[in-house]
């Protein structure tokens, strides 16, 4: 598994919608969960999957419309998640505990 060179906020909300699911998760739901445009999350999704973190696979199940490519992180994967929304989620705690004291002035 490659580790990934910047991991910025979008980073952070695709992996913790994958994170969040017990299924796999098609582009367009992760679009419409982290409110991100497909212009960011289909790359970040492609460069998951080959830094080893996400898999994914055809959904060939019969049904109307378009196919669906269906993403899954790895264990490795998951794992480095966890660690990384862990860390944003502490950043952004320490982030409003350091503004709300100048709110009160």
């Amino acid at each position: 598994m490659e580790p990934l060179a910047r991991i910025g906020r979008a980073t952070v909300d695709v992996l913790a919608v994958l994170l969040d699911s017990e299924q796999p998760r098609w582009g367009l739901e992760i679009i419409k969960a982290t409110g991100r445009p497909s212009g960011t999350v289909y790359p970040l999704l492609d460069r998951l999957e080959r830094a080893g973190w996400v898999t994914s696979s055809w959904d060939d199940q019969d049904r109307k419309g378009a196919r669906r490519r269906l993403y899954v992180l790895t264990r490795d994967g998951a794992t480095e998640a966890r660690r990384i929304c862990q860390r944003a989620a502490q950043r952004s705690t320490l982030r409003i505990s350091t503004i709300r004291p100048n709110l009160a002035r």
